[in-house]
């Protein structure tokens, strides 16, 4: 299991941006952040163009295959679509590893469980302002 987040493990960190401009504001070779939004769609296609590896929060199992299509690395999910999204993602052999949004280490035991690929901390996310 992946672990962003976790005050045992140390790990790379996910910046949280809003638009092209915020990407300089990054350190290099950072995971970008992005909500998925149809609005969001010049940002993903210009970290595509310049491989910068992104991860996308989606809400729904639709916007899960958007996610996949669209190369991110990293597809975050709420708990609730988790055991579903992971399984979709192994049916149809997702390059992007499925990651789970939770505030307890109380409910890391859960996405074991689940076989999930790994958890989010929100303090994983850093927001960068444009």
């Amino acid at each position: 299991m992946l672990f962003f987040g976790h005050r045992f493990i140390e790990n790379e960190n996910f910046y949280h941006i809003s638009d092209i401009e915020s990407i300089s504001k990054t350190p290099s070779n950072s995971n970008i952040y992005l909500e998925f939004d149809e609005e969001n769609l010049d940002i993903i296609s210009y970290l595509n163009e310049n491989r910068v590896s992104f991860a996308l929060c989606v809400h729904n199992i639709t916007e899960l295959a958007y996610a996949s299509s669209l190369n991110a690395k990293y597809i975050i999910v709420k708990p609730d679509i988790a055991k579903t999204a992971q399984s979709i993602a192994e049916s149809y052999l997702f390059d992007a590893k499925i990651l789970v949004n939770i505030s307890s280490e109380d409910e890391i035991e859960e996405m074991l469980l689940l076989n999930i690929d790994g958890v989010l901390f929100s303090n994983a996310v850093i927001k960068i302002n444009s």
